[in-house]
């Protein structure tokens, strides 16, 4: 016979998962509702923020620098932090608060990549780096300021 999952069950749960690494409210909404669909989790999340052990502000910066450090772009970030359910609000917060140079981020990254290339830059494979630093979340402007000014040397 299976045990009944209580609130402290939930609760215990949540503390584990937070224990680990920042979740979104509704990351963690979600996989509460995994273990259990028959109990509200909301009392949990609102008591675990105001307790402050869930915070998505706090989520939202952590986020923010590991993306920026795997070299992704200003609309991979932001997509992804909407498919976690942030609201926009706190994304263009931590955005200004940030302050980050999205040009000068997508000139790194593709130094980083094609430093080392000796293939020719033809349209097949200059197609093949645009459609690269566009999939990481770079627009055609940051793309193209890359392309530009990849044969000068990092600072």
């Amino acid at each position: 016979m299976a045990k009944e999952i209580t609130q402290k069950d939930l609760w215990n749960r949540a503390i584990g998962l937070l224990s680990r690494r920042e979740y979104s409210k509704a990351e963690l909404r979600n996989k509460l509702l995994l273990i259990s669909e028959n109990l509200d989790v909301e009392p949990v999340l609102h008591e675990l923020e105001a307790e402050g052990y869930q915070s998505d502000e706090r989520f939202v910066d952590s986020f923010l620098r590991m993306r920026i450090a795997q070299g992704h772009g200003l609309m991979r970030i932001r997509f992804d932090l909407k498919r976690k359910g942030v609201d926009e609000g706190l994304i263009e917060d931590a955005l200004v608060a940030n302050d980050v140079d999205w040009y000068e981020l997508a000139l790194a990254l593709y130094q980083r990549k094609y430093a080392l290339s000796s293939k020719p830059l033809d349209y097949k494979e200059r197609a093949k780096r645009v459609r690269f630093m566009s999939q990481r979340g770079f627009s055609f402007e940051e793309i193209h300021y890359a392309e530009s000014n990849a044969s000068e040397p990092v600072n």
